[in-house]
């Protein structure tokens, strides 16, 4: 940001009641009302304090049949995010701390009012109902799955193995930390179908094994040479078999990532299709999967592909 840029924020952050909006709004998504109650003030004020913090695109909103919801706005430029983290992480004030103790009262007369799935209607996967979590939707679609025979690479502490382990054939389940391939096969003892070992992703030894599915979720990230990891789990697959990976897109915040031990700073959609077609594997898809409505926004990519 520039001198100027980083200016106008300050200015409009100058006053105290547009910095109580937005700390409310970065926790939830309110209307005029409910942050008039909230604060103790007139909804008109509350009115117009909002329309300069949206002119910024500090805030933006929704509508939702004759009603308006306010929101911090997560997706501004990282410069931005990073200027209004700062202030946020300084502040310690008995007024915001008052706010945000009103707030479930707030929330609380808003279901009394409505319907839970009125009130979250556009915006329900950020919301928590009882049951309603996405555990249980990878669950629920997971039995719709069959794998067959599973190579799980960089696999953790088996998490995913466990989620499988009812829908496939058999799994092989490789990580290079003999600690998590511990956790690993405590997590996964009730599993007859699935065998843990310890292993490089750069030089597999399971011998003339080979499989329908070989899975490398958030592998890459901790790979010192990434294409010839795609390329050893080429050679494993079978005919027909499928390649899953999914990894963060390419960033520039290496300070985030050193305390999880990454070997780089993620892959550009490009650079997965080029190592996928280097090993010489079919894309059938590498796309952008998500992003993360805080700073830094890191974007998480999958590449599938299938060997011919």
């Amino acid at each position: 940001m520039d001198l100027a840029a980083v200016s106008s924020i300050l200015r409009l952050l100058a006053d105290p009641t547009r910095v109580r909006l937005l700390a409310l709004l970065e926790r939830e998504e309110l209307t005029v009302a409910e942050l008039a109650a909230v604060l103790h003030l007139a909804q008109p004020r509350v009115s117009t304090h909002l329309a300069k913090l949206k002119e910024a695109e500090l805030v933006r909103d929704r509508r939702a049949g004759v009603s308006a919801y306010y929101r911090a706005n997560g997706d501004s430029d990282e410069p931005q995010q990073a200027l209004l983290k700062s202030l946020r992480e300084s502040i310690d004030d008995a007024l915001l701390r008052e706010d945000a103790a009103r707030l479930p009262g707030v929330l609380a007369q808003r279901a009394r009012e409505e319907g839970w799935a009125d009130t979250v209607a556009g915006d329900m996967e950020r919301h928590y109902s009882p049951g309603r979590t996405w555990e249980t939707l990878a669950r629920s679609l997971l039995q719709l799955l069959e794998t067959g025979d599973v190579l799980d690479i960089a696999s953790g502490d088996g998490i995913t193995a466990e989620l499988l382990a009812p829908h496939a054939r058999s799994i092989v389940c490789v990580d290079s930390s003999d600690r998590v391939v511990e956790a690993a096969a405590q997590r996964l003892k009730p599993f007859t179908n699935v065998e843990v070992r310890q292993g490089d992703m750069h030089a597999l030894d399971l011998g003339e094994r080979r499989f329908d599915l070989v899975l490398m979720l958030h592998a890459l990230t901790y790979a010192e040479h990434p294409a010839k990891a795609v390329s050893e789990a080429s050679r494993l697959l079978r005919s027909g078999g499928r390649l899953l990976a999914v990894t963060l897109g390419k960033h520039d915040h290496r300070a985030v990532v050193e305390p999880f031990d990454h070997r780089n700073l993620g892959f550009s959609s490009s650079e997965l299709d080029g190592f996928a077609m280097s090993a010489g594997l079919e894309v059938i898809s590498c796309n952008r999967l998500s992003r993360e409505r805080k700073a830094p926004h890191f974007e998480v990519i999958s590449l599938l592909a299938r060997k011919p």
